[in-house]
């Protein structure tokens, strides 16, 4: 399913092809990024896992790249976001946003009732985002993720019903 935007980009479904350009977003997204051959195996999983991919017009012509993207992983009438990151010279545009937003269209489309996810505290955009989209904080993973620098940041997981 392709949904077309105004500002030149589409989101649609992230393909096994993408692995490598959704590892190079993770790994310029977070500390500890995934490789090319995880991505790949995530996006076998379908329709467990269901990738998408928000693509953008390049300057020079019509071809489009991936500039940001989201795993949703899907069982038993609830679904879990997986990863979500927007290459960093993309950010501050709503990518994010319109990402979260199709996901939650397509739980909600396989009659998903919640959708889970978690997010460092630390991260003031991201969990401002995830609130005004509706989520609560329903938990707290204390010293969860773990940084290069040894430090560690706890994890909120937040929810969002659909039904």
């Amino acid at each position: 399913m392709k949904w077309f935007r105004r500002d030149g980009g589409i989101i649609d479904d992230a393909r096994r092809d993408d692995a490598a350009a959704l590892a190079d977003i993770h790994e310029r997204s977070f500390s500890r990024g995934w490789s090319a051959e995880e991505m790949s195996s995530f996006l076998g999983e379908y329709p467990v896992v269901q990738g998408i991919a928000f693509r953008r017009r390049s300057l020079f012509g019509s071809r489009r790249r991936v500039v940001g993207f989201v795993l949703l992983r899907m069982a038993g009438g609830e679904a879990e976001i997986l990863t979500i990151a927007v290459d960093p010279s993309s950010r501050g545009r709503g990518h994010g946003r319109r990402l979260m937003e199709e996901a939650a269209r397509r739980a909600y489309r396989d009659r998903v009732e919640a959708l889970f996810l978690e997010v460092e505290e630390s991260n003031r955009a991201a969990v401002g985002l995830y609130l005004s989209l509706g989520f609560r904080k329903v938990g707290e993973r204390s010293r969860y993720y773990r940084h290069a620098d040894g430090e560690a940041g706890n994890a909120l997981v937040l929810r969002l019903s659909l039904r």
